[in-house]
């Protein structure tokens, strides 16, 4: 099938659900009123509360919440056909995605910036709140799991890649320094030195990886793992101006810039998808995810679609910046739209290889028995219409300058090949395969380790509020001793998940995770609407949330069954396989908690004149 219809198509879809369905929640659910002060305004204070452009928060908001999840989850669910993900990402981010993150954001500006945690104790109960904190801690550092997999399987053994997203992070500091200690507030003269920093690390990275060198920068996975820990570490505890700043500003040029390049690519070239509509993997026994269609697309696609992570983002800094109320409808609803047109065109990027490509590719065959069963696959599954011998992987390895492209998991390698493809069909841009594929990879990198360094810092500050209660200085942000402890306790977790998992075990834990968390989100947002009178309006957030969480609970149930509680029966496997089972058990148990903790809310019948009366000081301190 021809990709230009499907490109144009949910973009046409996409555009009729930000004018009418975000008009309608702006108007009717969320009555957004510019006179309402709000808290960049009220609290400002230079640093964190800062009335913004709507605009330059757009970018600031876009650039935080997408990471990894709209480029690989698309990439990994191609194994069920272009079909499933492609309705899942359209019709998610519409009713779904973009609703959760326009509600969490309005609700914290309405609350002074607070967090999801802090709503969810003053909306739902005290309970609710101590139980989301936890929940969103777990769930952090299982999102920066499975994240980091992604990195760790792109750049091993690729020293062309390595060198290339390695040579970021002292440009990062050099910019850094430029904008803040050398130059200060020359901000563009820093930007130029970093973008045209980037294309010199691409083309430098070729001569590497052809030059006695290459043997210095060609690492294990489980090197490779190191040396994102340190850099994890490094960037959590560093001035936050020095290295987290400038890589994040440095990246956001990357993102937005081949985004649009790659709308404008899949329109010209409009490539064929040669992935069908639906694969015998519906079934279950795929070699990516081992789980059926259902409930495992859905969690599988996780950010493209709906994520709960922006939960955390739309109830972070961004609302401490919103200069007036309806400024929330572009940066909130219309930031999750683009992060879905992301995930649409990565989609298509990643079923425009062949069957046989695609699945030699993401198939591990690290070992012999490996090797074998992969053989078996493609002979157990190849028939009319669905061919499974690859086809064009020889051509592919050679044009991209890659030694070895089979059995590289992850979804990375994928995606960088699809991209390449993509670009090196645009008229006036062939022959440069090798130069698109590896500045694919940097573009990949980049977005996930922009993710990985500021959810460490998150995750550091959770871990040290929770042991400040123990050691009040532990909860100071500015304690270095404090500082170097609760970031290292963040990234040995993280990173002992990606030494001793697979892309097959930490991604459907990621993906439970985080649409847990878009279902506690949902529930904050449910109640929001319910307490603030307007509970004939709470179906735009019961719809998606009943869908997302009976969809999740069940991919939970099936993933302990079926794929973590066999690990732990294994003896090479069983420490992974219990740790996998009772974090997923856990992150259920907070849920189903906060759910039945939000129903029974719910179900009170009418708050009463006490808690009108409460609702009425609120807001009136608000407008104080």
């Amino acid at each position: 099938m021809n990709a230009l219809p499907i490109i144009v198509g949910a973009l046409c879809v996409i555009a009729i659900a930000y004018r009418y369905y975000s008009a309608f929640l702006a108007a009717k659910v969320l009555a957004l009123d510019d006179s309402r002060p709000v808290p960049s305004q009220t609290m400002y204070d230079g640093h964190n509360y800062y009335p913004t452009n709507k605009w330059v928060l757009f970018g600031h908001h876009f650039a935080a919440i997408s990471g990894a999840g709209p480029l690989i989850g698309p990439v990994l669910a191609a194994q069920f056909g272009f079909l499933p993900g492609l309705l899942w990402l359209v019709i998610g981010v519409c009713l779904g995605g973009a609703v959760h993150d326009f509600m969490i954001l309005v609700a914290s500006v309405r609350r002074r910036g607070k967090s999801l945690a802090e709503i969810a104790r003053t909306e739902i109960s005290p309970l609710s709140g101590l139980v989301a904190g936890l929940a969103i801690l777990f769930i952090v550092v299982i999102a920066l799991a499975g994240l980091g997999l992604v990195v760790v399987n792109a750049l091993a053994e690729s020293p062309w890649g390595t060198f290339t997203v390695g040579f970021t992070i002292p440009l990062a500091l050099l910019m850094g320094l430029y904008m803040y200690r050398f130059r200060k507030g020359r901000i563009g003269e820093a930007s130029a030195i970093g973008v045209a920093g980037l294309f010199v690390a691409v083309i430098v990275g070729g001569w590497v990886a052809e030059s006695p060198w290459a043997a210095s920068f060609t690492f294990s996975r489980n090197t490779i793992t190191l040396l994102m820990a340190g850099y994890g570490f490094v960037a959590s505890v560093l001035p936050v101006w020095m290295l987290l700043c400038p890589r994040d500003y440095l990246s956001s040029y990357l993102k937005i810039g081949t985004v649009a390049f790659l709308i404008l690519g899949v329109i010209l070239v409009h490539p064929s998808l040669n992935m069908p509509a639906l694969t015998p993997f519906v079934h279950g026994g795929g070699p990516v995810i081992p789980g059926k269609v259902y409930p495992f697309v859905f969690i599988t696609i996780a950010c493209g679609a709906i994520s709960g992570f922006h939960a955390l983002i739309a109830s972070g800094t961004t609302p401490k910046m919103i200069s007036k109320e309806s400024d929330a409808r572009v940066i909130g609803y219309g930031g999750m739209l683009m992060e879905g047109v992301v995930g649409v065109v990565a989609l298509i990027a990643a079923t425009s290889l062949f069957p046989g490509d695609y699945f030699a590719i993401n198939t591990a065959q690290g070992t012999d028995a490996q090797k074998s069963a992969y053989v078996r696959m493609v002979d157990a599954h190849s028939g009319e219409g669905f061919d499974m011998q690859p086809k064009e992987i020889d051509r592919l390895e050679a044009e991209s300058g890659e030694k070895n492209l089979r059995g590289r998991t992850g979804g990375a390698v994928t995606l960088a090949l699809g991209i390449a493809k993509i670009f090196d069909g645009v008229p006036g841009l062939r022959g440069l395969m090798k130069y698109w594929y590896h500045f694919a990879i940097m573009f990949e990198a980049l977005f996930i380790l922009t993710t990985i360094d500021t959810g460490t810092r998150v995750a550091r500050f959770l871990v040290g509020e929770f042991l400040g209660r123990f050691h009040p200085r532990l909860e100071e942000p500015t304690w270095m001793p404090g500082a170097v402890l609760t970031t290292a306790l963040v990234v040995a977790g993280w990173a002992a998940f990606i030494w001793s998992g697979s892309i097959s075990t930490i991604w459907p834990m990621f993906g439970i995770a985080n649409q847990l968390l878009s279902a506690v989100a949902l529930c904050v947002a449910t109640t929001v609407i319910i307490n603030s009178g307007k509970a004939r309006y709470s179906w735009t957030t019961i719809l998606p949330l009943s869908f997302v969480a009976t969809t999740t609970l069940v991919a939970g149930w099936e993933s302990i069954t079926d794929i973590f509680w066999p690990l732990a029966q294994r003896a090479d496997t069983a420490a992974q396989g219990y740790v996998n089972t009772t974090l997923t058990a856990i992150l259920m148990a907070a849920s189903v908690i906060i759910l039945a903790d939000s129903v029974r809310r719910w179900t009170r019948g009418s708050r009463g004149q006490e808690t009108g009366a409460k609702i009425r000081l609120a807001d009136a301190g608000e407008t104080a």
